[in-house]
C-alpha cells in the first residue's frame, strides 16, 4: 500500500529544476513514477534534454509555457517567432491563429514536448492588469473564445496537448498572482457572460488540459483561491462545464497561494478540490519528497481520499496516453513547415498612426518597463536589433524608471515603450520626449496609450517578428 500510494503521489507531481541536464534526483524520481516535468528557459531546452527525461520514464508529461509573444521558453534569447495572443486578436483572423498554433505545436513536437501551457484564455477586461495584458487575445469574450479554439486546434492538430489558462479567468485583476493573491470582483452573472465562455469553448474543442488560476473569486468561493476550491474545480469546471481532462495548477510557489500554506498542504488541498497535476516551478529532491510525503500522509489520515488521488493520477496518465497515440500527427506537423506565418501575423496586427520613414540609423531609447513575472527577464523587445539589421548605424540607450532622457542630437529618435496606458511614469517620459522632439517615433509593444509623436506604432506584443514588422514599416 505504501509503495502504491507513493507512486500515485509521484504521478501527480510536475516539478521544474535548475540546470541544463536532468539532475540525478530527478532521474530517480522519474524512475519512481514521477508523472511530469515542467521546463523553463533556464533549462536550455532541446531534444537531448527531453530525451534524458523520457529515458527514465517514457510516459512522463513534459510541459512548457510556449505561448508565443512575451512568454517563450524555446526562443527567449532571440525573441519569439510568433507575435502573441493580443496581436492575433487584433488581426482577428482565426485561420491565421490556427496556423500560428500549429507551428508552435510543430516546434514543440520537434523536441518531444507533451503539453503546452497555452493558450491564455483570459479575457483582459481590466486595462490595468499587470500580468495578463498582451497575453490575452483581447477584452471581448467572443473574440477570446474563437481565438482560444483556433489556437487549441492548431497546437493539438500538431499532436501536442494544449492547456487553457488561468481558470476561471485572470483578466479582471490588478494584482500579479506571482506576487500576491488577486481578487476578481465580479458577480456570478458577469463571470458567466465574460470570463467563462473561452473556457467553455476550449472544452468544446477538446482541449486536453486546463490550468487553474491562483485567484480569489468571492462570487464562487469567498474563502479559498480557485486552485484550492472544490466549488470552482469540481462543481463548476467538472460539473457545470463538463471538463473531464487533466486539471493542472499554476506553480504552487507563487505567492498567491504560497503565502497561505506550505507546499505540501497546497498540493493536498488542490487535489482535494479537483486538481490532477501539481506544478512546482522550481523543486529540489528534498522539496519534492516533502510534497509527496504530505500527500501520502493526507491519504493515510483520511484528509484526502485514495480514490481522488487515483483519479488524479489516472488523468495524468490519460494525457500521456493521448500524446502517445498522436505520434502520426506530430510526424505530419514536422513536415508541414509554414515559416512565414509568424511575421504574417505580426504585420497584420501592426497599428499605425501618423507617418515617418527612417533613412538613417536612429537613436532608439528603450524605456525599460519590467514585464510581469511570467516573462523571462532575458526576453528582448527586439526593436533595436530589427532596426540595426536594416540601418546599421542605429544606436540604443536603455532608460530605467528613475532615469533621465538624454539630450537629443539631430538623429531620428525612436522611443520604445511597453504598456504606456498602464504606467504613469512611462507616459511622463513620452510627454517629455515629445515636447523635446515632436518628430520622434513611438513604438508601443504592449497595450498602447493614445497615439503621440510624428508616428505611433503599436505592435501589441513583444516578439522578434513584431519588432521586424515595426522596423519594416519605419523603413518602407
Amino acid at each position: 500500500m505504501s509503495r502504491d500510494l507513493c507512486r500515485l503521489a509521484m504521478t501527480v507531481l510536475h516539478p521544474g529544476f535548475e540546470g541544463t541536464s536532468a539532475p540525478d534526483w530527478l532521474r530517480r524520481a522519474l524512475g519512481d513514477g514521477l508523472g511530469g516535468v515542467v521546463l523553463f528557459a533556464r533549462n536550455a531546452i532541446n531534444a537531448q534534454l527531453v530525451g534524458q527525461l523520457r529515458a527514465e520514464n517514457p510516459a512522463t508529461v513534459v510541459a512548457i509555457d510556449e505561448e508565443g509573444g512575451t512568454v517563450t521558453r524555446l526562443e527567449v534569447l532571440s525573441g519569439s517567432s510568433f507575435p502573441g495572443n493580443r496581436a492575433l486578436g487584433v488581426a482577428d483572423d482565426v485561420d491565421l491563429t490556427e496556423r500560428v498554433g500549429r507551428q508552435i505545436g510543430r516546434m514543440l513536437a520537434e523536441v518531444d514536448i507533451t503539453l503546452n501551457y497555452a493558450p491564455s484564455a483570459d479575457v483582459n477586461a481590466n486595462p490595468a492588469n499587470p500580468v495578463i495584458g498582451v497575453r490575452s487575445f483581447g477584452p471581448d469574450p467572443g473574440l477570446v473564445a474563437r481565438h482560444t479554439v483556433a489556437y487549441v486546434n492548431g497546437v493539438q492538430r500538431a499532436g501536442v496537448a494544449a492547456c487553457a489558462k488561468h481558470f476561471p479567468g485572470h483578466g479582471d485583476t490588478v494584482a500579479d498572482s506571482h506576487l500576491a493573491l488577486p481578487t476578481v470582483h465580479a458577480s456570478r452573472d458577469v463571470l458567466a457572460e465574460r470570463d467563462l465562455p473561452p473556457f467553455l469553448a476550449a472544452i468544446g474543442a477538446g482541449v486536453q488540459s486546463i490550468m487553474t488560476g491562483h485567484l480569489l473569486v468571492p462570487a464562487l468561493d469567498p474563502a479559498l483561491p480557485a486552485t484550492l476550491s472544490r466549488t470552482v474545480l469540481t462543481e463548476l469546471l467538472r460539473g457545470e462545464l463538463g471538463f473531464d481532462g487533466m486539471v493542472v495548477t499554476d506553480a504552487i510557489e507563487m505567492q498567491a497561494v504560497a503565502a497561505m500554506f506550505a507546499p505540501g498542504e497546497i498540493a493536498v488541498r488542490a487535489l482535494g478540490a479537483g486538481a490532477d497535476a501539481i506544478c512546482v516551478g522550481l523543486c529540489t529532491e528534498e522539496s519534492l519528497h516533502e510534497i509527496r510525503d504530505a500527500i501520502v500522509t493526507a491519504v493515510r489520515e483520511g484528509d484526502l481520499s485514495e480514490e481522488r488521488l487515483a483519479e488524479a493520477a489516472a488523468r495524468v496518465l490519460a494525457l500521456s496516453s493521448w500524446y502517445a497515440a498522436h505520434g502520426p500527427l506530430r510526424e505530419q506537423a514536422r513536415a508541414d513547415v509554414d515559416p512565414g506565418v509568424g511575421l504574417e501575423a505580426a504585420r497584420a496586427a501592426l497599428t499605425t498612426t501618423g507617418a515617418a520613414t527612417l533613412e538613417r540609423g536612429p537613436l532608439v531609447v528603450e524605456v525599460n518597463t519590467r514585464h510581469s513575472q511570467a516573462v523571462d527577464p532575458a526576453t528582448p523587445t527586439g526593436v533595436t536589433a530589427a532596426l540595426t539589421r536594416l540601418l546599421p548605424d542605429t544606436a540604443m540607450l536603455r532608460l530605467e524608471a528613475d532615469g533621465e532622457l538624454p539630450p537629443f542630437d539631430d538623429r531620428p529618435i525612436v522611443l520604445v515603450v511597453h504598456d504606456a496606458a498602464r504606467h504613469a511614469w512611462v507616459r511622463d517620459v513620452v510627454a517629455k520626449a515629445v515636447a523635446a522632439r515632436p518628430d520622434l517615433i513611438v513604438v508601443d509593444t504592449g497595450i498602447p496609450g493614445p497615439p503621440v509623436g510624428a508616428a505611433h506604432i503599436a505592435t501589441h506584443g513583444i516578439s522578434r517578428v513584431s519588432a521586424q514588422a515595426a522596423a519594416e514599416w519605419l523603413t518602407r
